[in-house]
């Protein structure tokens, strides 16, 4: 039988950035979907990339005294360096610059233009180069000083230029219908609210042109245009997939199953782009799932501040799994979320090191000890044994339900609920007095953790996958029985395990000598 698709998309991240914990985050959030897809027997496609075209380029890249494309090449290195750091494992990394996209982006304008929804006029208002957004009068604020902000806070300027607009204005009632009959397209509702409030205000067309700079995309039979950034970067989701060939690839993949975005950039995702698509007769993405954002022990995370937080020195500090783990168990997945190194370290050695950790560790330590070193022989379960094997068992269809909801801090919840209720059936059946008074009973029960701990392992690969592995290889799991079909067999009694060794090393904070405390 054929694997069925699964498509996923971080946002395409903007080359004048420096890669920053909320791009890990995001690209993380979808890293651990596409991982679990994989295990449960989906033929993923898991796409990330770069935005590299738009003033805020053009103007840094002048700044910096090199061309463009020069400039781009090199900032689009550091986010390909920050996901192989991370260990992500999308499967094609897209660049705006790249040919295939700028054919994509050309069609794309001819479908929608042949369609009668792209007109040329021109263009007067507010502008954000910081957003490469567009902004009415009404949306801005003044600061202290008079300067005009957008919502964003960054400052606007007046512009007037020829233009090609799209007609969003023609497509405010088939948006509205779209959400109704696709009530899980923007997700989490509130933000789902947010959306259609916005549409149902009224939509106004769209600039989907520039012709003060020229680093962009040309616009086809008319190249002193080039394409507004967003319409080239959102593109970038179809021309990865070989649009504007309708075969191969985008037809086995598309529509995308799920686009991950910032809730900063929903309205572009959400309103936008399937206004897009579907003006281009394509079918518009089946979920646009929009997460918060992270605060600084506190305070806003801004370069002005000199709080931002770098994945690269919070990995090495804590660990990638850590890190992993702390980032999708802290807030509900959603929400924003405040990071500090408090909780960090409170969730590495409670929730990682006592729990899951200790439950490996002295389970398999038993068995090295008392088991000669073998997967230990089992007898007819007793209730207790049943519930906890029942227990594990129903973990892969909890875990599936939250994620495919995009609830990680609910599936890692779920996760958890079985190691505890692991750690106190340990201390309930005692295996360290059994060893005396029942030696069989006492195999049975390390049995039982045994298999529990091998459905914790297989569960968390997505999460915290070198742990996980290193857990699986003390349990003599071979590499073709990790996935979630492999949870309906079992450990054989028998099997030659090796040393146990831990997983998840207590954190020592440092004092401010530098030493340990």
């Amino acid at each position: 039988m054929t694997a069925k698709p699964y498509y996923l998309t971080t946002p395409i991240y903007y080359v004048n950035d420096v890669p920053h914990i909320g791009h890990a985050y995001t690209t993380l959030a979808c890293d651990v979907l596409a991982r679990f897809k994989r295990l449960d027997g989906f033929d993923v496609r898991f796409l990330t990339g770069t935005d590299e075209h738009g003033q805020k380029v053009e103007k840094s890249a002048a700044q910096a005294g090199v061309d463009p494309q020069a400039f781009a090449d090199k900032v689009s290195e550091n986010f390909r360096r920050l996901a192989d750091f991370m260990g992500f494992t999308h499967d094609d990394f897209i660049r705006t610059t790249e040919p295939r996209h700028k054919a994509a982006c050309q069609e794309m304008w001819r479908r929608m233009l042949a369609a009668g929804d792209i007109y040329l006029g021109s263009y007067s208002g507010w502008y954000a180069v910081r957003d490469e957004a567009f902004y009415g009068e009404g949306e801005l604020t003044k600061d202290a000083d008079g300067v005009r902000r957008a919502p964003s806070g960054a400052e606007v300027e007046w512009v007037e230029e020829p233009s090609y607009f799209f007609r969003l204005s023609a497509w405010q009632d088939r948006l509205l219908a779209f959400y109704e009959a696709n009530p899980v397209f923007i997700l989490p509702s509130t933000r789902r609210n947010e959306v259609v409030s916005f549409v149902k205000g009224g939509l106004q067309d769209l600039s989907i042109s520039r012709t003060t700079f020229n680093w962009g995309v040309p616009v086809p039979d008319d190249p002193e245009h080039i394409f507004y950034v967003w319409l080239d970067a959102l593109t970038n989701y179809v021309s990865a997939l070989g649009f504007p060939d309708e075969d191969g690839d985008f037809q086995r993949f598309w529509p995308c199953d799920l686009h991950m975005v910032g809730k900063d950039i929903l309205r572009f995702h959400a309103v936008y782009w399937p206004a897009f698509l579907m003006a281009a007769g394509l079918e518009p993405p089946k979920r646009v799932f929009a997460h918060g954002w992270w605060t600084n022990e506190g305070q806003k995370i801004s370069k002005s501040l000199g709080n931002v937080i770098d994945p690269f020195d919070l990995v090495d500090k804590y660990g990638l799994d850590q890190v992993r783990y702390f980032l999708l168990r802290e807030v509900p997945f959603g929400n924003d979320g405040d990071f500090s190194h408090a909780a960090m370290v409170t969730r590495m050695n409670g929730e990682l090191a006592n729990d899951y950790g200790n439950l490996a560790q002295r389970v398999l330590s038993m068995i090295a000890k008392n088991c000669d070193g073998r997967v230990p022989g089992t007898d007819a379960p007793t209730a207790d044994d049943r519930a906890l094997l029942d227990q594990a068992a129903g973990l892969a269809d909890k875990v599936r339900r939250a994620l495919d909801g995009q609830a990680f801090h609910e599936a890692l919840e779920a996760i958890w609920a079985v190691i505890r209720a692991a750690n106190a059936y340990v201390d309930h059946q005692a295996p360290w007095k059994l060893k005396q008074e029942d030696p069989v009973r006492m195999a049975a029960v390390l049995y039982t953790l045994a298999e529990t701990i091998r459905h914790l392992a297989i569960m968390t690969q997505a999460f915290m996958p070198g742990a996980s592995a290193r857990l699986l290889d003390q349990l003599a799991i071979a590499p073709e029985a990790r996935d979630l079909a492999a949870l309906a067999g079992a450990l054989v009694p028998g099997t030659s395990l090796p040393k146990p060794e831990g997983v998840f090393p207590r954190h020592q904070a440092e004092d401010r000598e530098g030493g340990r405390k």
